[in-house]
């Protein structure tokens, strides 16, 4: 589906019902992310699986790049089959190592396997729950902050209104696009993105499509708040 009715949005796969109206609203309130339309970058719309395995892929993204990421959860996945809390806890140090899992991330892990194994945790409920309930409950648990939190609301439970402002592609994409002399910090993001209420997954979408497209690569690592 392409939106004919914005002139060079770029194709965009799997693109959820109101995008359209939803982008017309971002561009009204704020022509800056005009550019973002204009890249000659298909758009795909990236989710990452659901509950479990989805903060465990995450996780694996923390403080590194997407590309590295997915290559450390496509081994994982290699070696354990299904990425259950059970399939997991039965991995040792050797082969989640193999994986990339450093010590840290497999402690964390670990810690969140034991609770959604013994349902002191449950991803499942976090549906229900409004963007800010969700935001504590993940919060709550050893080594997820703000910006995994969000990755999880915006990527696998289509929340509209995240901005993780922590993003370091974010931050770059947006220096780019408003021709800042210096890489915005989280506050300053957070503070420009208010523009974009109540569309701000899209907008992020938008800008890390504009970042992807532009130059120079390679993608920057991510932080973890």
């Amino acid at each position: 589906m392409r939106l004919h009715t914005l002139p060079g949005m770029p194709f965009v796969n799997d693109m959820p019902a109101g995008t359209e109206a939803a982008t017309r609203m971002l561009i009204a309130q704020d022509p800056a992310l005009v550019p973002c339309l204009e890249v000659d970058r298909p758009m795909t719309w990236e989710v990452r699986p659901n509950g479990f395995p989805g903060l465990v892929h995450i996780i694996l993204e923390q403080q590194v790049s997407t590309a590295a990421g997915t290559a450390m959860w496509k081994k994982l996945c290699n070696m354990a089959g299904s990425v259950t809390p059970e399939t997991f806890l039965l991995l040792d140090d050797d082969v989640l190592r193999h994986c990339g899992f450093s010590r840290q991330k497999m402690q964390y892990c670990r810690s969140l396997a034991a609770e959604v194994r013994d349902r002191r945790f449950d991803p499942d409920a976090l549906a229900s729950m409004t963007d800010d309930e969700a935001m504590a409950a993940l919060t709550a648990r050893k080594g997820i902050g703000r910006w995994t939190a969000e990755i999880y609301l915006l990527m696998v439970l289509g929340r509209p209104d995240l901005w993780p402002a922590g993003d370091l592609a974010l931050q770059i994409g947006l220096q780019r696009l408003l021709g800042l002399p210096k890489r915005p910090m989280p506050a300053e993001t957070d503070a420009r993105a208010e523009a974009w209420r109540p569309h701000r997954s899209l907008a992020a979408r938008l800008i890390w499509n504009y970042y992807l497209a532009g130059s120079p690569p390679p993608r920057p690592r991510r932080t973890q708040p």
